[in-house]
């Protein structure tokens, strides 16, 4: 998750798939997008979608061929294994914004372990 007009490292790609350049903040994000690209149960998905009411965005909101939607929030491994506080808030934040908008499916996406 990232601040709205994050002001960041940023990679554009025109994808598919996306309906919109797709900006990736991230290496994570950037891998993940490409997967997205190739996976052919994914329709379409979107990048840095604003979570209504927030200040932040979520990483991808991602449409499967039978229409239904999950969330994925990429998070590097040591934000985890040491967790900060506002990454913990941030990610609880997006969990309760997408199950009150009826999106059971959300997950994390992290770096490979080194």
């Amino acid at each position: 998750m990232y601040k709205k007009n994050y002001k960041g490292r940023c990679e554009k790609k025109s994808l598919s798939k996306c309906d919109t350049i797709c900006r990736c903040y991230s290496t994570i994000q950037s891998v993940y997008a490409d997967k997205l690209e190739t996976d052919p149960s994914v329709q379409s998905f979107q990048c840095n979608t604003p979570l209504e009411d927030e200040d932040y965005t979520t990483d991808f909101l991602i449409t499967r061929q039978d229409g239904t939607q999950y969330v994925r929030e990429c998070v590097e491994r040591s934000h985890l294994t040491r967790p900060k506080p506002l990454t913990i808030k941030l990610l609880d934040t997006s969990r309760s914004y997408w199950l009150a908008h009826n999106v059971q499916d959300w997950g994390i996406v992290t770096d490979a372990e080194s």
